[in-house]
């Protein structure tokens, strides 16, 4: 199926904050910038390639929407732009210093010793035991009575969670999926955010009610990672994980066992600790939120969602999916793709100038905080046409080519681009595909969908879907 011969015209628009015409007055902007980053912008920042601002409070910032200059920012001279100071103060809290928030050697060191189980020979490796969790989803469907509402963010949050602990945590996490999953949400939701104590950077030890609502979920999955870690050392200790027959190969051994090739040092107790939190927090909620988002467009656009049951039926029939059948799900991927360019798991990328520059032109002195947003590069005027419509066409062969490569950031890009990013896609379509071969889901009338930035991009009072059978499911399924 190529894009010219599509069966459906995409007219879909679907929720998202309307960008102001003006910036916001001091008062208004804290205001929006804690409650929702979202609704910051103005209608300019989605018209100019580079937008430059005084901050008051933040400092110098620029804007930067042109794909040049994200290229120069992410991968031309990418030592140059480290993180700023606020939004490392958010990653620690929430996922301490573990692969994606570490910097220099560290990160390196981390990168080198993680990147093997993420190659994409690796990948198709689990993708039986994807196939495994979403099909295991999918029963958890099948047991629904007929037109039960379901929110579409914790579902998916399981099944994620279901293939980590499939896949890379092999030994499983020892605690029921739906309840880490509950706790996971409430974690991200609480701690994720920026408060006023971010933003005038005062002690993180002073109790906020966003900072006591994360407190139980935050000691629920800290003791979860220290009971894995502490189990696990011990049967290395006791020779039962070693070279011989039994071994497991998964994430957390990988992390335990591993040694910098340059230096001869292992992970630290931390690092560890906070590598697991990486990616059972923050690494579930790429795939999770994507297939959430998914479901809500495909709801609001009937044409394409029969397009891509049709495409399911076709490929998948009653089969598994393999490494096969999931490349032939091209309209499947491609709207997925097109869920993660309208609302993207990580919408912000902020990173601030060591050493003066010349971006674009423009010069950038030291200390200048360069945002990278790809909530708004996604829906920019210049670079996608009628950006807020949904038309997952244009991820589709014959149009997916014209798309300017720093334009789409999905994933990131350069050398920090997201380790997990095959993974996670092949995942994405796999559960899709079995959670919609048999079901059909329809956001409940009347839900209110309000996009929110935490540290992820998140649905502030979830997504509500109705779930009905599209064809009889007393076959097998996945």
């Amino acid at each position: 199926m190529t894009a010219a011969s599509l069966p459906f015209v995409a007219a879909y628009r679907p929720p998202a904050p309307v960008p102001h015409a003006a910036p916001l007055k001091p008062r208004q902007y804290i205001r929006a910038l804690t409650d929702n980053p979202l609704t910051i912008w103005t209608q300019a920042q989605f018209e100019e390639p580079y937008v430059e601002i005084d901050g008051w409070l933040l400092g110098p910032r620029l804007i930067i929407n042109d794909p040049d200059g994200i290229r120069h920012v992410l991968v031309d001279n990418e030592a140059n732009y480290l993180r700023d100071d606020l939004q490392k103060r958010i990653l620690t809290r929430t996922i301490g210093l573990g692969l994606f928030a570490a910097e220099g050697q560290a990160w390196r060191a981390q990168r080198r010793i993680l990147a093997p189980l993420f190659a994409p020979r690796a990948v198709n490796g689990f993708l039986p035991a994807m196939a495994e969790a979403a099909a295991a989803g999918a029963r958890r469907l099948a047991d629904l009575p007929e037109g039960s509402v379901i929110d579409a963010a914790p579902l998916m949050s399981a099944i994620a969670l279901d293939v980590l602990e499939r896949t890379l945590f092999r030994e499983g996490f020892g605690v029921p999926l739906a309840e880490l999953s509950r706790h996971s949400n409430a974690f991200i939701e609480g701690a994720g955010g920026v408060s006023l104590l971010d933003l005038f950077r005062l002690p993180s030890w002073i109790p906020t009610l966003r900072a006591l609502r994360a407190h139980r979920s935050r000691r629920f999955i800290g003791d979860m990672v220290d009971r894995m870690v502490a189990e696990r050392r011990a049967r290395l200790a006791a020779g039962a994980a070693g070279s011989g027959e039994g071994e497991i190969r998964d994430l957390l051994a990988l992390l335990l066992d591993a040694a910098d090739r340059e230096t001869g040092i292992g992970l630290s107790d931390r690092e560890v600790r906070d590598n697991v939190l990486t990616f059972i927090g923050a690494g579930h909620e790429t795939t999770a939120g994507a297939l959430a988002w998914t479901l809500l467009l495909l709801s609001g656009a009937p044409d394409v969602r029969a397009a891509v049951e049709a495409e399911i039926d076709s490929v998948l029939g009653t089969g598994p999916a393999t490494a096969e059948t999931v490349a032939d799900l091209v309209l499947t991927r491609a709207t997925i793709e097109e869920a993660m360019r309208l609302y993207p798991s990580a919408p912000f990328l902020g990173r601030a100038a060591v050493k003066d520059d010349v971006i674009g032109g423009r010069p950038v002195k030291a200390g200048t905080i360069v945002m990278i947003v790809p909530w708004i590069i996604h829906r920019h005027q210049r670079l996608w046409s009628d950006p807020g419509l949904f038309d997952p066409g244009r991820f589709m062969p014959g149009r997916r080519d014209s798309i300017p490569r720093y334009a789409y950031l999905p994933f990131g890009a350069g050398p920090r681009v997201c380790i997990g990013s095959v993974f996670a896609l092949q995942e994405a379509v796999i559960v899709l595909a079995n959670a919609l071969r048999d079901h059909r889901f329809d956001l409940v009338e009347g839900a209110r969908i309000e996009p929110t930035q935490r540290i992820t991009l998140r649905a502030r009072y979830g997504i509500p879907m109705r779930v009905s059978r599209r064809r009889s499911s007393d076959r097998q399924v996945g």
